[in-house]
């Protein structure tokens, strides 16, 4: 049976193909009014899920994180490597993809092409933004989908629920669970008839953009590429100085779980191959056992480092002139939603993360679709990254508590 990332990429390989045939041709024009609402209903059908999906995964993820932090002293430690080292893979994510794109611009010719189809928003100052941190009005917030807004009103509710009586507090995480399981079922549905949306926007892509549509989608391929390598590589220094280990003796050790992560594209399948790792780390099994499941679930280093590279690109490719401020912005939102995040296959869980991102940045998120069609290369990737990354973690963690004891 097809898979679904192949029946998605069919369908945008398809798309792009006639489109670019058909271009210009009156069948073209014809067929133009026809795909292009399906590709808009389809697109909208997706988004509607965003907002309470990616609130009610931020309201669980930081009670769970709550009670993890509660739960001793490596789980601690974790948690406190967790933060730092999420802002600073987003953070250099952020200056890696700017510069890069400086040197290697987005294919001109096709970037043009496509800004015309979606004209970008404003972006808001620094002072405006401030003003609207806080949302006077949630519901508003949502409505409009201020992401920014709706992320802080995340961590107010949920550490506040984490603090209630437990009997309430499992409550409120059920009813979350509850909401997020429902939105990652439509989300399914509406992947269902993914290669007809994504056929539909990719014909109306290719009618504009002729084939550097394909030259457009390689190069954004490398530059997600590019960054997930980026933090992979980081995490060796990174463990070598905070964590007295030799880069040589971490990447032995690391490379079994490496090669898991690769084959499967799944950090939670690589799991016990970094558990087998843990000691060639000389980190404790006690430590291990808190430490990686930990990761598993809540670190994802290289993925919201690739998440703010797309968002930059995705500007770039719109003429969005992106400052210092927006970027963090984007960064802290990046390191946030990857904390609530799901492990779950990239085609699902990517609008809940990437999405939230954009909207935070000002950034049109018409193009994610197409993106997303092509997500399996750059998922190969993430994985790798946030695999090394866990394991250099567990390192850092695991042994500060050896040191500690």
């Amino acid at each position: 049976m097809i898979g679904r990332s192949t029946r998605i990429l069919a369908g945008l390989i398809l798309g792009l193909a006639s489109g670019a045939a058909l271009s210009g041709t009156a069948v073209g024009d014809s067929l133009l009014p026809v795909t292009r609402p399906i590709g808009r209903l389809w697109l909208d059908a997706l988004t509607m899920t965003v907002v309470p999906l990616i609130f009610s995964l931020l309201v669980d993820g930081i009670m769970s994180t709550a009670e993890s932090a509660g739960g001793g002293r490596a789980a601690t430690r974790a948690l406190a490597w967790f933060a730092g080292l999420l802002l600073c893979a987003c953070a250099a994510a952020a200056g890696f993809a700017s510069i890069a794109l400086d040197l290697w611009p987005v294919p001109r010719e096709a970037a043009a092409l496509l800004a015309r189809e979606a004209p970008a928003p404003a972006v808001a100052g620094a002072a405006d933004w401030i003003g609207t941190i806080i949302p006077a009005n949630p519901i508003r917030a949502a409505a409009d989908t201020a992401i920014v807004p709706i992320v802080v009103f995340a961590l107010f509710f949920g550490f506040s629920a984490s603090r209630i009586a437990p009997d309430l507090r499992n409550s409120v995480r059920t009813l979350f669970k509850a909401i997020v399981e429902t939105m990652l079922g439509i989300v399914h549905w509406v992947l269902l008839v993914a290669p007809v949306g994504v056929f539909a926007l990719a014909f109306a892509v290719g009618m504009q953009a002729g084939t550097g549509a394909a030259g457009l989608l390689v190069h954004y391929i490398a530059a997600v590429v590019a960054t997930c390598l980026l933090v992979t590589a980081l995490a060796y220094p990174v463990v070598a100085v905070f964590g007295r280990i030799s880069p040589a003796a971490f990447a032995r050790a690391a490379l079994p779980a490496q090669a898991v992560a690769v084959s499967t594209q799944s950090s939670l399948a690589s799991l016990p191959t970094m558990i087998d790792a843990a000691p060639r780390l000389d980190v404790r099994a006690e430590a291990a056992g808190i430490v990686l499941p930990l990761a598993v679930s809540v670190f994802r280093a290289a993925s919201a480092a690739a998440n703010v590279t797309v968002a930059v690109y995705l500007a770039r490719l719109y003429g969005i002139d992106i400052g210092i401020g927006t970027l963090l912005i984007g960064c802290a939102v990046a390191a946030l939603v990857s904390v609530g995040a799901v492990g779950l296959p990239a085609q699902v869980s990517f609008f809940a993360i990437i999405g939230p991102v954009c909207l935070a940045m000002g950034v049109p998120i018409a193009l994610l679709p197409l993106l997303l069609a092509v997500e399996t290369i750059p998922d190969i990737f993430r994985t790798l990254g946030n695999v090394t990354a866990d394991l250099a973690v567990a390192r850092l963690a695991g042994r500060s508590v050896d040191h500690a004891d």
